[in-house]
């Protein structure tokens, strides 16, 4: 923990195991919830090559899941309803237009 107090920048990470057991790190892009209870995270890879960053049009992968949490632990459920597909296309088109608002 710093000791200035300012955790402004610190960016959320995620493990997750993959499909051959080998761990990968997620940036926590964004978390909500909806009034229906479901709780959704959009997190983004943490280790792609940190060189490409000077492109500010620069294509970012993102991948939502909702969520559930158990204790310390989270669930990730994968989205496969359309309908949550184009709640988060709206929201994710939300995030940008907010990002791009402040940056210019």
């Amino acid at each position: 923990m710093s000791e200035n107090g300012n955790h402004e920048h610190e960016q959320e990470m995620i493990v997750i195991s993959n499909e051959d057991g080998q761990e990968e790190t997620f940036e926590v892009l964004f978390q909500f919830e909806r009034d229906n209870g479901h709780k959704y995270i959009l997190l983004t890879p943490a280790d792609e090559d940190e060189g490409e960053d000077d492109d500010e049009t620069a294509e970012q992968e993102v991948y939502p899941f909702r969520y559930e949490e158990d204790g310390e632990n989270i669930n990730l459920i994968p989205i496969e309803d359309e309908s949550e597909w184009d709640m988060i296309e709206e929201v994710l088109h939300t995030l940008e237009t907010e990002l791009n608002h402040e940056d210019g």
